[in-house]
């Protein structure tokens, strides 16, 4: 019997990883540009807005640069972006979110959930635990691979 590429379970590599990526991307920018904000701005606003304790500028560029390898020169200029937008407010050297910065992110929040059931929904709990297990591994290889490149 010949197996066709139709019926024939796709095999996880970079191509796979990064079309799945820019999909999701692309639902949540979409979400994102009704409210006037970009994807790097609302990664730096969740950023302020789930921290445990007012985050100075410099850890908000550590942590958004951890998770999008993003210039700090550009991450900053984010930051700045929502200062202007009051959705971020400067409290000494400390950065806290604004009511409407944290109504912005649960808005975002509310209006992607049922995409995200949707896109997530009927997949089994094996398969997902299969994925988050290679996702970390891949992660953590790149993560290890980009710190050589940087040295």
């Amino acid at each position: 019997m010949t197996t066709t590429a139709s019926t024939t379970a796709p095999i996880a590599d970079a191509r796979a990883l990064g079309l799945a990526h820019y999909a999701a991307r692309g639902v949540l920018e979409h979400v994102l540009a009704r409210h006037g904000a970009t994807f790097q701005q609302q990664v730096a606003l969740r950023a302020a807005v789930t921290a445990d304790a007012p985050r100075t500028p410099n850890d908000l560029v550590t942590e958004v640069r951890g998770s999008l390898k993003a210039d700090p020169t550009d991450i900053r200029a984010t930051l700045d972006e929502l200062l202007a937008k009051q959705l971020l407010v400067a409290d000494g050297a400390h950065l806290r979110p604004t009511d409407a910065g944290r109504e912005l992110i649960a808005a975002v929040g509310a209006e992607t959930a049922p995409i995200t059931a949707r896109i997530w929904g009927g997949i089994s709990a094996e398969d997902l635990t299969a994925a988050g297990r290679v996702l970390a591994l891949v992660a953590a290889r790149a993560n290890a691979e980009l710190a050589a490149l940087a040295a």
